[in-house]
């Protein structure tokens, strides 16, 4: 099929089937200010410059199948040799040495200064709420077992060390799966802290989903305050203690709920109490029983909605699924041996991951769909082909057949979801494969 695809590459092109790469998503002014903002631009002339290297840590997160040295070959990133005509191939210390000269912070920077100017693609639908719907949620991701690496992430289980590991929590829109922000650290370092860093990340008019295990008054007393007309919601906890102020209808309260001494010990900016509303189901979804918001207003958001909402929160934990097990085909555990090559390496991935987002919501666009129908295994090995035909064809454009590619990518729009589900959520029983003794 790719072969087939190659053939067809090379064939004329009519000037009406021009096409823009996925690649010049990516505007070569952010990498150029990334690289100036952080002190790594390439001064002298090297065989792999800062820009191409970029390139190279990006590519290596949509190419999982291939090894560094052979992404670096087929899209050709390595400079021309001087006065000449010829190109000769890249030694793999090469490679090496011009990551550990990139650093982690380029990458960093080119994120949040692409996350920032797709904010509007990302954003693409408000709800029937009016507001912008996000989602919050952690992952984790495996390292190479290495000393450095150990040292720095740290390991989830104290007694079993497999693997040291990455913590990450991301903020993603539910409409278009496209990551506004991202925080990852060492294992010992907990998902609240992590997405207390995502407070600059968060745009106005908007509501974020949370799971019940962020529930803290420091943290959702915070999220209020940064953006404009930024809410909250999540599930109620069992234990919760909590004040009536007023009662709308038996299943809508205004209630106050007291914060912890230990909490203003640690913050003593937080109040002795704070205002939120709890709604609840008359007959439980299961474990969950109903959700606490900061969205008071009954008239404006009414209960009924602020009932439904909640279930796009798995939006986020499909797209993290489709981020391990479709673009870096479930191989978890990172490349990288040093710790900022991890994260060098990480950042690059979800650069690639929005990438590919980016395309599946034009494709949505033009197919009328939500961009969440589109096929995530279907975009991915569009935009891998446009990048390796890319690397062989002049001035980035490519041939009118690829571009009848991305029309037929409308053959793989997905059905719609149920509203419903028939069963309730509940983790898979995995039986143990070998027999057990038990003491009797």
């Amino acid at each position: 099929m790719f072969a087939q695809e190659l053939e067809l590459a090379f064939e004329s092109v009519e000037e009406s089937g021009s096409f823009d790469s996925v690649i010049n998503l990516l505007d070569v002014d952010w990498i150029e200010q990334s690289l100036f903002a952080t002190d790594k631009v390439s001064i002298r002339r090297r065989r792999l410059p800062a820009q191409q290297a970029v390139w190279l840590v990006i590519l290596m997160g949509l190419m999982r199948n291939q090894s560094i040295k052979e992404v670096c070959g087929s899209m050709d990133l390595a400079l021309q040799s001087a006065g000449t005509n010829t190109w000769s191939h890249v030694a793999p210390s090469v490679l090496t040495d011009c990551r550990k000269r990139l650093g982690e912070a380029p990458m960093a920077y080119l994120f949040k200064t692409s996350s920032v100017a797709w904010g509007e693609q990302a954003l693409s639908r408000q709800d029937a709420l009016g507001l912008h719907i996000l989602a919050v949620d952690g992952t984790v991701f495996r390292c190479q077992d290495s000393p450095e690496n150990a040292d720095t992430f740290g390991f989830i289980s104290k007694t079993i060390k497999p693997y040291p590991q990455l913590r990450m929590v991301g903020l993603m829109s539910t409409s278009t799966r496209m990551l506004l922000g991202v925080a990852f650290d060492g294992c010992d370092v907990g998902e609240i802290s992590l997405a207390q860093r995502l407070l600059m990340d968060i745009p106005d008019n908007s509501l974020t989903l949370f799971d019940r295990c962020y529930f803290s008054a420091e943290l959702l007393l915070s999220w209020q305050q940064f953006g404009c007309n930024s809410h909250w919601l999540t599930p109620v906890k069992s234990g919760l203690r909590y004040e009536v102020i007023d009662r709308y209808s038996d299943n809508d309260l205004l209630i106050e709920m007291p914060i912890s001494p230990q909490a203003r010990a640690k913050n003593p900016t937080l109040p002795d109490t704070w205002r939120a509303r709890l709604v609840t189901y008359q007959h439980p979804k299961g474990e969950i029983k109903g959700f606490i918001t900061s969205l008071l207003d009954k008239e404006k958001y009414p209960m009924e909605q602020l009932l439904s909402v909640y279930w796009q929160r798995w939006e986020i934990e499909e797209s993290f699924g489709e981020l391990k097990q479709t673009q870096l085909q479930s191989h978890v555990t990172l490349r990288s041996r040093f710790p900022e090559g991890v994260k060098q390496e990480l950042w690059g991935a979800l650069l690639a991951y929005n990438l590919i987002r980016l395309e599946m919501v034009s494709i949505a666009e033009d197919a009328e769909v939500e961009p969440t129908r589109i096929s995530f295994t279907a975009a991915i090995s569009l935009i891998d082909t446009q990048l390796r035909v890319l690397a062989v064809l002049p001035d980035g454009n490519l041939p009118k057949k690829l571009q009848r590619m991305r029309e037929d990518i409308k053959h793989f729009i997905l059905p719609k979801k149920r509203k419903h589900r028939t069963f309730p959520r509940s983790v898979l029983h995995v039986p143990c494969r070998y027999p057990l003794r038990y003491k009797r």
